[in-house]
């Protein structure tokens, strides 16, 4: 039975005394109704101390603590200044909410915790009434402390990790993969289209950013110039295929089309144009993005394939949680289920699938490649994810290693030892940072020899200058001195 209990406020801490209750009868109705009288409830417990956070920064800090289960400096010097000393006839047991918390105030004080269903209901009691049982506060104090407080907490897990955005690489590829969907319906509905008007060209030109740009171009098959003939090949880099076209279109079974039918197809084809354009810069965007948040994952595995995984998982720190095993099957859910269900064959590969490596392995080696490659891929997000300084290095040498292995199962070649591989990365990178550093420590003797050959040349410049002015000032004196001489000898003749 705990005889003290812990509160924790966005306001500060508070610790209260259990006077009189029962654990036994702690589940009965009538005792937990008594929980929301005020006046029941004031008499099984009394505050004991009670402690306000110093600032804002301050009760941010503790309440970060909190949610991750340790106990703060503020803490641990509350509980050590309010909490009586334990002894073999009163023993301290102190009741706390969290667990977690619980387990690192015994670790820190060495004070009996516990976090029970009837710690749950004082929590809950003290909860309910604390602007009251507390008198320094006023109507509403405890809500705005609590708004506040919110808010930063909020903004500051928002903000965790600017530099590795990786929510934004899952909303890249989202849209990526909706503007796939999107482009290849608009461009169907672009060909069935113009094809009443040039139904041959739809089979000379397969690609659908093509088809679009010679539809806006071309327009009436009848006007086809010089200059148009040029334009297409231009579009199509081709002579062979432009000559098809030009040729198909002098011999075309497709119906005549009115200037305002012109001039809607000609409307479409440009938003298609400008679709396939933007997907275009999206899938750039999404490549450096990928090369700066996870660049080990997309050096092994793509840029695209890399990024579904990170969607699938939720975020970068999630994938690299992900045991290998759950790796290899991320995106087959349904078939795992499925077949867990049905007590059939479990899916060997998910996502993974489109990777090109699965592609080229024979199909008893399937399986064995999609096992390895997940390891890999398991590995690479757990150092983008840990590593301070991002580095593309580990997934280069993790990708040499999947074609070791596919040419091992191909040949029978055995591939090179994990722990060889990444010593020799290691070496690569240690070699390169101590590069790094000795080009620094040439840059700071360069940049200081430069300052001392500026220093010098000003200092010269200086003497050389102080010379030339005691120079001049000496021949004005001398000078002077003459004037003077002669002005006094013609005095001394008159």
């Amino acid at each position: 039975m705990s005889n003290f209990v812990l509160y924790e406020c966005a306001s500060g801490y508070a610790l209260f005394e259990r006077t009189m209750s029962e654990d036994i009868g702690q589940e009965l109705e009538e005792v937990q109704q008594a929980v929301l009288d005020l006046s029941k409830f004031g008499k099984m417990i009394t505050l004991k101390s009670f402690i306000p956070f110093k600032s804002a920064t301050n009760a941010l800090e503790n309440i970060n603590n909190i949610s991750e289960g340790l106990c703060s400096s503020d803490l641990k010097s509350f509980l050590e200044l309010n909490l009586p000393k334990s002894s073999k006839k009163s023993k301290v047991t102190l009741g706390v909410s969290e667990k977690n918390l619980a387990g690192s105030i015994k670790e820190a004080l060495d004070i009996e915790c516990e976090s029970s269903s009837v710690v749950s209901e004082f929590i809950r009691g003290i909860r309910l009434h604390f602007e009251k049982l507390i008198k320094q506060f006023k109507e509403g104090d405890i809500e705005k402390a609590q708004l506040g407080l919110g808010h930063s907490y909020s903004r500051a897990k928002v903000k965790f990790n600017v530099n590795r955005v990786d929510n934004m690489i899952i909303q890249a590829i989202a849209l990526l993969d909706q503007l796939d969907k999107d482009i290849n319906t608009f461009a169907m509905r672009c060909r069935e289209w113009y094809s009443w008007h040039f139904p041959e060209l739809g089979k000379i030109v397969a690609d659908h950013a093509q088809y679009a740009k010679l539809a806006k171009l071309i327009k009436n098959k009848s006007n086809i110039t010089p200059e148009i003939a040029n334009q297409i090949e231009e579009i199509l880099g081709d002579a062979i295929k432009t000559k098809q076209v030009i040729d198909a279109a002098n011999a075309s079974m497709g119906t005549d089309i009115s200037e305002i039918d012109v001039l809607n197809i000609e409307s479409f084809a440009t938003r298609v144009i400008d679709l396939t354009d933007y997907r275009k810069r999206l899938y750039e965007y999404l490549v450096s993005k990928m090369h700066n948040v996870a660049p080990n994952l997309s050096a092994l595995i793509g840029e695209v394939v890399g990024a579904r995984l990170i969607s699938h998982a939720g975020s970068l720190t999630n994938l690299s949680k992900y045991p290998a095993s759950t790796v290899q099957i991320l995106g087959a859910e349904k078939a795992l289920f499925r077949a867990l269900k049905t007590k059939g064959n479990t899916p060997k590969y998910g996502l993974i699938f489109h990777s090109s490596f699965i592609g080229r392995a024979g199909a008893k080696n399937k399986g064995r490649i999609s096992r390895f490659l997940a390891n890999k891929c398991s590995i690479a997000s757990r150092v983008d994810c840990f590593m301070d300084v991002p580095t593309n290095k580990f997934g280069e040498a993790m990708k040499e290693q999947v074609e070791e292995r596919l040419k091992f199962y191909e040949s029978g070649e055995a591939p090179r030892r994990n722990a060889d591989v990444m010593d020799s990365v290691m070496k690569d990178i240690n070699t390169e940072e101590e590069e790094e550093v000795v080009e620094k420590v040439e840059n700071k003797k360069r940049k200081a020899d430069d300052e001392e050959d500026k220093k010098s040349k000003k200092q010269k410049k200086e003497k050389k200058d102080k010379k030339e002015k005691k120079e001049k000032k000496e021949k004005k004196d001398k000078k002077e001195k003459k004037d003077k001489k002669e002005k006094k000898e013609k005095k001394e003749k008159k």
